[in-house]
């Protein structure tokens, strides 16, 4: 989908807002009762969904940021001026999280995934340099069972050739054919030069009234 004009100025307006902390969940269905329409970012850990985070809303300190991966263990929920509401959830994927953290990362997902009605979009946040790992299409294969639209994220690509990127592009596209639930379009972002966060903006602002 290409974003009108008009979805990006709706973009640009909605994160000029400031987004608050309100809730961090660690146990199944301790979601925050609210009605408006949220939007979800997950993916392997030190995939640098916190730095995206905070480039997106323009908060430096909103999610944080740790040098070790798999640190962050709850859901922790954002409302971004009573407009919509942002889940960072915890990352997945890193061996020395544990069998018992992975386990109850899976609990609180499945629930969240089942029960979270206002869910306009999952955002799966894809390393540009390495693309789709093995746990990676495990979840997409989950959420085609769930029916739950998502959509990938390639992150970092400050950092990788235009060679290198077409080629990661090129081989999850062609991933995302076999799964119902995806979004054909992959988001290209990079949290040190900014580019692509103007074109996430107007896409969760897109998401709004669906």
């Amino acid at each position: 989908m290409t974003l009108t004009q008009r979805q990006m100025e709706e973009g640009k307006a909605l994160f000029a807002h400031k987004a608050d902390f309100v809730w961090g969940s660690t146990t199944p269905g301790s979601w925050p009762r609210t009605a408006f329409p949220e939007v979800a970012f997950v993916g392997r850990s030190n995939v640098g969904k916190s730095t995206l985070m905070n480039a997106l809303t323009g908060q430096r300190t909103l999610a944080k940021v740790s040098k070790t991966p798999g640190r962050t263990q709850q859901f922790n929920f954002f409302n971004l001026a009573d407009r919509f509401m942002l889940l960072d959830m915890p990352g997945y994927g890193y061996a020395k999280v544990g069998k018992r953290l992975e386990e109850m990362w899976s609990v609180m997902a499945d629930n969240y995934f089942k029960t979270r009605d206002q869910l306009r979009r999952l955002f799966i946040l894809v390393d540009s340099r390495h693309g789709l790992k093995e746990s990676d299409l495990m979840l997409m294969d989950w959420l085609n069972r769930l029916a739950v639209p998502y959509q990938i994220i390639l992150t970092k690509i400050d950092k990788t050739t235009q060679a290198e990127l077409a080629e990661v592009q090129a081989q999850v596209s062609k991933e995302l054919e076999k799964n119902a639930a995806a979004m054909p379009e992959i988001l290209l972002t990079s949290s040190e030069t900014k580019q692509g966060i103007d074109i996430l903006r107007g896409t969760i602002a897109s998401l709004r009234h669906l």
